[in-house]
């Protein structure tokens, strides 16, 4: 059975996130329905890589699926952005060995978090940040984003409902960087918890503002407690950047 591997790109504005869920629009509801129909396969399931909350975006989803037939990957990849809705595309399509998991072969994740400031946010990219009218100090938010890599307990950042195994995570690169009137935190990581990506930006906010001392950020994840941190920002601020996998072999 061929075993395939699709990168996705998508305007999560509309979707309550990437995992199904009966009676509102997911983005692997979406994919597996027209798979569904492409291969001819009521039972076809496919794997994401990361499970996106509802309104975040992605440039480098990762989806899997197996088939008892055979597609051309630039094919499938065609044929898929003909019927798929507007707000979501394939930008690669492959056939990948059968031990391939879209995400328990992933070594990372790449999340992206923008926030516009000043008066004017133009409304083409409007749906794609969190907009915040004032200024921010992207210094000090640097120097703090620093106290975050590492292997921690971000239980500080952990959503009321997240049902992960453990709350201990490795971050791997915690990045400001400004561009224009736009600030941009990228964070890299083997996992996350959920809505741990927007909590942190959240809390860098506090810093960039200057409610808080760029050394908070350490007591926040000293304190293990989602009450020490900052709020958790909209989802529509956050893109999954790309998924990280071992190189193949040779």
């Amino acid at each position: 059975m061929p075993s395939y591997k699709l990168v996705l790109e998508y305007d999560g504005t509309r979707y309550s996130g990437w995992q199904i869920q009966p009676s509102v629009p997911t983005i692997q509801g979406e994919l597996l329905a027209r798979l569904r129909r492409l291969f001819d396969e009521p039972d076809l399931l496919v794997a994401g890589a990361a499970r996106t909350d509802a309104g975040t975006h992605a440039r480098g989803q990762v989806a899997s699926f197996s088939s008892s037939k055979t597609w051309d990957p630039a094919r499938l990849r065609r044929a898929l952005n003909r019927i798929l809705p507007d707000d979501i595309s394939v930008a690669e399509a492959a056939i990948v060995p059968d031990t391939f998991h879209a995400r328990r072969s992933a070594t990372g994740r790449i999340y992206v978090y923008t926030i516009a400031t000043g008066d004017h946010i133009p409304p083409f990219i409007a749906p794609f940040v969190h907009a915040y009218h004032g200024s921010l100090d992207d210094s000090a938010m640097a120097l703090a984003a620093r106290h975050l890599l590492g292997e921690h307990d971000f239980s500080s950042f952990r959503a009321a409902g997240d049902v992960s195994a453990s709350s201990v995570k490795t971050i791997r690169r915690s990045e400001i960087d400004r561009q224009g009137d736009g600030i941009t935190y990228t964070v890299e990581g083997s996992s996350f918890l959920q809505h741990m990506v927007r909590t942190i930006a959240g809390t860098l906010l506090e810093v960039g503002r200057g409610a808080r001392p760029a050394s908070w950020v350490k007591e926040v994840v000293e304190a293990r407690s989602r009450k020490a941190a900052g709020p958790t920002l909209p989802a529509k601020g956050l893109v999954l950047d790309k998924v990280l996998y071992p190189p193949p072999e040779p």
